[in-house]
């Protein structure tokens, strides 16, 4: 009888560090999962980042060696280019018209059927220039376009 009181009272002990421990552990993953929540604030209107910024390869400092290691690890099967059928150039030659297409293919597959593209034409500097308007014609925004890389830049 002695021996069954003696391991009654080193469970008591145990148990009690057990359920302590567990209870440690539900509030610590409470507290981690409520700090995880939390939202980011979403990055301010208009920037931008180019593709080697997005790729992760000329963030700030420089990159570390495990890095390339790990990003190797991850391609695709093929290459993304390999299947493109138009490679782009690095002169896009635009013309006008070409601007105007661009302009309306972008309002078209953002699901604006009813603006126009109006008013392009070359401006003094080189690029092309040119507005989108309502279908009552009043202008809404204007845009200048450079006719060799492309980049759109706001005016109006």
């Amino acid at each position: 009888m002695r021996h069954v009181c003696a391991v009654a009272v080193k469970e008591v002990p145990m148990r009690q560090t057990i359920i302590a421990a567990a209870a440690a552990f539900v509030i610590g993953g409470a507290a981690t999962g409520a700090v995880l929540s939390q939202a980011q604030p979403a990055p301010p209107p208009g920037q931008q980042m180019d593709a080697q910024q997005m790729d992760g390869h000329h963030m700030d400092g420089p990159p570390h060696h495990w890095m390339h290691w790990m990003h190797g690890m991850h391609r695709p099967p093929f290459a993304p280019r390999s299947l493109a059928l138009v490679y782009p150039q690095a002169d896009r030659q635009l013309a006008p018209a070409d601007v105007q297409k661009i302009a309306e293919a972008f309002l078209l597959w953002n699901g604006n059927h009813s603006w126009k593209v109006t008013d392009v034409a070359p401006a003094a500097d080189g690029a092309i220039g040119f507005s989108l308007a309502t279908a009552q014609g009043s202008v809404v925004a204007k845009f200048t376009m450079d006719p060799h890389t492309g980049h759109i830049t706001r005016v109006s």
